[in-house]
């Protein structure tokens, strides 16, 4: 399938980080034949709409009840993207993450189906947990044991998907540290390199946690670290891909240190790293992720060729073109 200006597309969490980028290429690409559904609520997520070309949008509960009630009154799609859901990993009401990421979804996926929608939707690197099972998108996801109630509500989709077969003809995308333009309203859960900016501006330096195991020194704590642009890249070419089906890593395949991330950060500011190492909190101490890195040789091998930004390239980028400005993607 081939998504361009004729195809109708459902994009929920349309208005947040990645789903306003995923349609900001779309938008690139001729499409505008597209519904959005979100939450807005008072902070400044709609921000990332205003440049952005599609036909409506809907609240996030409206959607959902035409689902139920009138399913006929949303018409026919030919691809369902599924982003939206709450993506905090501090968040502890795990009884709201069960109604908003997983049956939520659940709903969404069931009704795609039914009308012949390709259905593309968000799990999470969060599932992996600690990662000492691995990080492979071919494992046995019954495996995994994720750190908090995000991650499990994401793995108990992914397992309901399992146990139905639904993996012969969905997709589910495994996204790891993504980081980029138009994560601005996302509070305290924007990546770092937009929070690191900001503490550059302010004080002249980056604040990053000790380390807590004795493997790992100060600062070198390992994540994926992977542009919006190439996360974007990966779920277009999946849900073209009619072949794709089942769980995927979007990832680089390379795990990058913090220090890492902050001397690129100094680098594109042109400036001298002055970094400060802070305790990290107990709360957070017991579930933290010391390494993760995407295993995509299952993407790979669907055709998907492209080199990805390098650290460096990319953070240059978000710095130097939209950053410094505040713009958004699709800002002339």
């Amino acid at each position: 399938m081939q998504l361009d200006k004729s195809k109708r597309v459902l994009v929920t969490g349309g208005a947040g980080f990645i789903g306003s980028a995923l349609v900001h290429a779309l938008n690139e690409r001729g499409v505008d034949r597209i519904v959005l559904t979100d939450v807005l609520g008072e902070d400044a997520k709609w921000r990332n709409l205003a440049p952005l070309q599609f036909e409506e949008y809907l609240d996030a509960d409206q959607l959902l009840a035409a689902i139920h009630e009138t399913p006929a009154s949303l018409g026919h799609f030919d691809c369902v993207f599924h982003l939206g859901a709450c993506s905090a990993t501090t968040e502890t009401d795990a009884g709201y993450l069960m109604e908003n990421n997983y049956r939520y979804t659940r709903s969404l996926a069931e009704w795609a189906m039914e009308t012949g929608a390709r259905f593309v939707y968000a799990s999470s690197a969060a599932t992996y947990g600690d990662g000492s099972r691995g990080m492979e998108d071919t494992a046995d996801i019954r495996q995994l044991r994720p750190l908090n109630a995000y991650g499990y509500s994401k793995q108990l989709f992914d397992l309901m998907a399992l146990r139905n077969g639904w993996f012969d003809q969905i997709v589910g995308l495994k996204y790891f540290n993504v980081y980029g333009p138009n994560e601005y309203h996302k509070g305290e859960m924007r990546s770092l390199v937009c929070k690191a900016y900001e503490q550059v501006q302010a004080t002249g330096k980056i604040k990053l946690f000790k380390s807590h195991r004795p493997e790992y020194r100060d600062g070198e704590q390992m994540r994926d670290f992977v542009y919006v642009r190439d996360a974007v890249g990966v779920t277009l070419h999946l849900a073209e891909n009619e072949q794709a089906a089942g769980l995927y890593n979007v990832g680089t395949g390379v795990a990058r240190t913090w220090l890492d991330l902050a001397h690129a950060l100094f680098h594109a500011l042109d400036r001298t790293p002055d970094i400060e190492f802070i305790d990290m909190p107990e709360s957070i101490r017991d579930h933290y992720q010391y390494y993760t890195c995407a295993q995509i040789d299952r993407l790979r091998a669907t055709g998907y060729d492209r080199s990805n930004y390098t650290l460096e390239a990319a953070i240059r980028e978000y710095v130097q073109d939209f950053l410094r400005s505040g713009s958004h993607l699709g800002d002339a």
